[in-house]
């Protein structure tokens, strides 16, 4: 075991050759002072675009002589580099399908590759080992919208489920003070605001104590209380859970104003856990006297791979029907006022915000957060599109019916409703042209 000095910016991909004697890895090109120096001068929560602008260098580690590794730039890339595949002189065979989250172990004695957690049909979102000679892997998954614990011993013993706290666990991390385990995690819910907590024993995750109270303000204010709803997709029968966020003091009311607050991705889901960035604003909605409904629907993870898989062809019908129903479903069961209904989302939600607006007129006001309108534009100008190629099931000049069919902008001559349109000037997973296309439309 050695130690190789690759600079003070982080590695977020890596892949090694196929004979095993080069490491591939990418990492981000640094800061010069000058640059360095305007970023720190802004919102850096808010303003990304000077970061990923700095690109990708993709470096190679040759191990042929072990006690001289050689380091050398292979090449520079302009956008985010999130995976690296080594593929030698062919290619890589099969059609490409995502998945969710799933955790693989390798032998690197005999290159075995084993599967933990198979039979888990949820995603993966962390893990760790449990210290001093035990064998168990913690995993973390999320099944619908809980991340909870388990463990396993091996790849092929059964995976248990730890007995916890409702809600979601993150970062959780584990090491050992002489001869006594530590196990130190993130937990937060929909009542309770995230912190750090502690605790000596996986099995014993109830009895865990809190280290932090970063966000005790939010235990000291009059905050909104959710729960799980769930609705039926009649058209072809599928169950589509979301979250619902009450008002302060109108938990389980009815007759509420509705606002339909859609996440992006798709492949992310909302999730039992305290957010309160401005990427996740239900709380701070639902604080201005809105009932908000944060659906899961079809492309979601959390559901299985079938559910995930739906949104491929109908990337935006598909998904834009389940959340109809459960407006519905919304106002059968009298918990939502008919009459007071807002839609909106960001990014891929308000990619389905800008579709929903074309398929109905009940709302009575849209936010358009960085939606797109045309998939053309879309594959053309974006920094994935790998995206449009995946759910369109092709390029552009070999599902041309696909690309217009699914696309907003040819039926934007059919929106009724008053719609506000947020962009940035500098996104490159949006561009700007889908919200100048969006506007022009809509003033046509």
């Amino acid at each position: 075991m050695f130690s190789l000095a690759l600079g003070k910016e982080p590695i977020h991909a890596f892949t090694w050759s196929n004979t095993n004697t080069s490491l591939y890895y990418a990492t981000r090109t640094s800061w010069t002072n000058e640059s360095e120096s305007a970023y720190k001068n802004e919102w850096k929560d808010v303003i990304e675009h000077r970061d990923r602008d700095r690109g990708d260098p993709i470096y190679r580690v040759d191990f042929e002589d072990l006690t001289q590794p050689r380091i050398e730039i292979v090449t520079n890339i302009l956008l985010r580099v999130v995976e690296l595949i080594f593929t030698g002189e062919g290619s890589i065979e099969g059609e490409y399908r995502d998945t969710q989250g799933r955790l693989y172990s390798l032998n690197v004695i005999d290159g075995g590759i084993h599967r933990w957690a198979n039979q888990f049909t949820g995603s993966i979102t962390n893990y760790a080992l449990l210290e001093h000679g035990q064998q168990d892997v913690i995993i973390l998954g999320q099944l619908n919208t809980e991340v909870q614990v388990y463990t396993q011993q091996s790849p092929t013993s059964p995976l248990i489920k730890q007995t916890g706290w409702n809600g979601t666990y993150e970062k959780l991390v584990t090491t050992y003070v002489g001869n006594l385990s530590r196990i130190a995690f993130i937990h937060s819910s929909l009542d309770t605001p995230q912190e750090v907590y502690f605790v000596n024993s996986i099995d014993r995750l109830k009895t865990a104590q809190i280290v932090t109270k970063e966000n005790e303000i939010f235990t000291q204010r009059n905050l909104p209380k959710g729960k799980s709803y769930r609705w039926l997709n009649k058209e072809d029968g599928t169950e589509i859970e979301g979250l619902l966020l009450y008002p302060p003091d109108k938990f389980e009311q009815k007759n509420l104003s509705l606002l339909i607050l859609i996440h992006g991705g798709p492949y992310t889901a909302r999730l039992n856990a305290f957010r309160s960035d401005w990427y996740s604003c239900a709380m701070m909605i639902a604080t201005e006297d809105w009932l908000v409904l944060q659906p899961n629907y079809r492309g979601s993870t959390g559901y299985g791979d079938e559910f995930l898989h739906d949104v491929i062809h109908e990337f935006l019908s598909r998904p834009c029907k389940d959340i109809l129903y459960g407006v519905d479903a919304l106002i059968r069961d009298e918990i939502a006022n008919p009459k007071k209904l807002a839609i909106g989302g960001y990014s891929y939600g308000g990619y389905l915000t800008n579709w929903l607006i074309t398929q109905t007129t009940r709302f009575n006001v849209a936010l358009s957060g960085a939606g797109g309108v045309e998939n053309v534009v879309d594959w053309g100008t974006n920094d994935m599109p790998i995206s449009n190629f995946y759910f369109l099931d092709g390029f552009p000049w070999e599902k041309p019916d696909r690309y217009q069919r699914e696309a907003a902008i040819f039926q934007l001559d059919q929106v009724r409703t008053p719609t506000h349109i947020v962009t940035g000037e500098n996104d490159i997973r949006v561009p700007v042209a889908h919200s100048y296309l969006l506007e022009r439309a809509l003033y046509a």
